[in-house]
């Protein structure tokens, strides 16, 4: 490559060569080849240009003397690289659009501009001598590229002593390399998204698209043309700002740098931790917590800084800003609402207007709330329940109106004043509450039970439910209701008598007695 000299050599060479030096000994002075300083003295004796020059010849008007086309070039108005870097990581800028930029700078002041592959060019050389990331590929804070490494860690349980296998989640931003990971004992879609939320928070910020792998965690459809997102992965990137576009099946080149960066946390981390015992998942990360801050960390070869320091001087300020509070995982199901008009999450059962009952609707369950849709519009919402299953959550407004005039009364009222009426009845009502999913369901067939109180009397009553008891463990309003219509509770029990004339009698022979 032939070296550039700077105007004030071409004045040192003609005075030297006054002074008698050889073109070699001019060279070595000046620190340039031999054939330079020929040519440069042998334009000046063509231009007749001798030592010492005129008082008014500028150091500028020398060069244009004896090099006219380079003293073009070089009055080209160099650009400002550090400013075009830091605009390159704005969203929608182009080299394109800074280039244009730029030359209407330079017509405004009257100089000339580089052309756009010179342009391009020297900003490429600035970017690879100065800076450590590459905005040519990637933007600062545009892509975060997230995927399972393939190798597996171990986790110790301590009460058996089993190996449990814990899966390494990789997230990575291409633009500076800085990277998080962390071991979780599944791959299942809780982990996935509880990954990312902590990923966004060691990063500071979040990135405007996530490129995962078509795991089935995060994508329920892969076909080629028609990708659909998990809907609760979705909601989460959505959430922070960002928009999930998978990578192409069996396509790495689409996120190249978590599939080089899983080969680097395999050996760093993984391998590196491979004889070590770990007896919980948080001893595990904290340990792979610590060897993450050593890899992103440690100084790049062939460039100054580290993936540490690229995010924080170049890419942290591209990153979106975080919610105030972060994402709560939100599990999606598809339930139908039962002829009581609850659904059931996790054997405890939340109520839905009574309109809906049989239909499909989409439910959201948080940590907190169980949330109800049809057809995308939310229906109701609930507190999630804990503890004990088998626990309704009911809104009065859910009921029909016959199960709401009987609102004002509650279980304990019913058993009241059954017990006032008899043990039977008492039993009876108990029963009949515990027979039915939701309580309320079954004071209309309680109040019906004590009413006929005052139709047959609380003596009849007792021994109605006396006798419905002596057939079921489980009577109901109608079968309490038939005996007193029937007058069986009244009715004196026939004797019953066996009838023994046809019996097979064993006698004590049989037995091994003797009479």
């Amino acid at each position: 490559m032939k070296e550039v000299i700077s105007m004030t050599d071409y004045r040192e060479i003609l005075r030297l060569s006054s002074k008698g030096l050889s073109r070699t000994s001019i060279g070595e002075a000046l620190g340039c080849s031999r054939n330079t300083v020929s040519d440069v003295l042998k334009r000046a004796d063509e231009q007749k240009i001798s030592w010492p020059f005129p008082e008014n010849m500028s150091d500028s008007t020398l060069e244009a003397t004896l090099f006219p086309v380079k003293a073009q070039r070089n009055a080209r108005r160099k650009p400002d690289y550090e400013k075009i870097h830091k605009e390159l990581g704005k969203p929608g800028v182009t080299f394109t659009l800074l280039w244009d930029e730029y030359c209407d700078e330079c017509r405004q002041n009257g100089e000339i501009p580089y052309a756009f592959t010179q342009f391009r060019y020297h900003y490429y050389e600035y970017a690879q001598a100065e800076k450590a990331t590459m905005h040519l590929n990637h933007k600062p804070g545009e892509e975060i590229e997230t995927d399972w490494a393939g190798q597996t860690m171990t986790v110790t349980d301590t009460d058996t002593g089993e190996a449990l296998t814990a899966y390494v989640f990789v997230g990575t931003l291409p633009c500076s390399g800085y990277s998080y990971v962390e071991a979780f004992l599944s791959q299942d879609e809780e982990s996935w998204i509880t990954a990312h939320i902590h990923m966004f928070r060691y990063f500071g910020g979040c990135s405007r698209i996530l490129v995962p792998d078509n795991l089935k965690t995060g994508v329920d459809s892969r076909d080629r043309y028609d990708v659909r997102i998990n809907r609760s992965y979705n909601e989460c990137a959505e959430y922070y700002g960002s928009v999930v576009i998978p990578g192409r099946v069996r396509h790495p080149k689409d996120k190249p740098s978590v599939e080089g960066t899983v080969g680097n946390i395999s050996t760093w981390i993984i391998a590196s931790l491979r004889n070590k015992t770990f007896f919980s998942l948080g001893e595990l990360n904290d340990a792979v917590f610590e060897k993450l801050r050593v890899f992103n960390e440690k100084p790049f070869k062939k460039k100054p800084g580290s993936r540490y320091t690229a995010y924080i001087n170049e890419e942290k300020d591209y990153m979106l800003p975080l919610p105030a509070s972060p994402y709560e995982f939100a599990q999606w199901k598809k339930l139908t609402v039962g002829f009581n008009y609850h659904i059931s999450v996790d054997r405890n059962f939340y109520s839905v207007p009574y309109d809906y009952i049989r239909h499909e609707m989409d439910v959201r369950v948080t940590g907190s709330v169980v949330e109800i849709f049809y057809n995308i519009q939310r229906v109701c919402s609930h507190k999630r329940l804990y503890g004990k299953p088998g626990q309704y959550s009911t809104v009065q407004e859910h009921m029909p109106e016959k199960h709401q005039q009987y609102l004002e009364w509650n279980g304990e009222r019913f058993v009241s004043w059954a017990k006032s009426i008899g043990e039977n009845t008492f039993i009876a009502v108990k029963a009949i509450l515990s027979a039915h999913k939701v309580e309320q369901q079954g004071y209309r067939a309680c109040m019906g039970v004590l009413k006929l109180a005052e139709r047959y009397g609380k003596e009849r009553l007792e021994s109605a439910c006396g006798k419905a008891l002596s057939y079921t463990p489980s009577p109901t309003y109608k079968s309490i209701d038939s005996i007193l219509k029937s007058g069986a509770d009244i009715k004196p029990e026939e004797p019953h008598t066996a009838d023994n004339s046809h019996a097979f009698l064993r006698g004590a022979e049989y037995y091994g007695r003797k009479k």
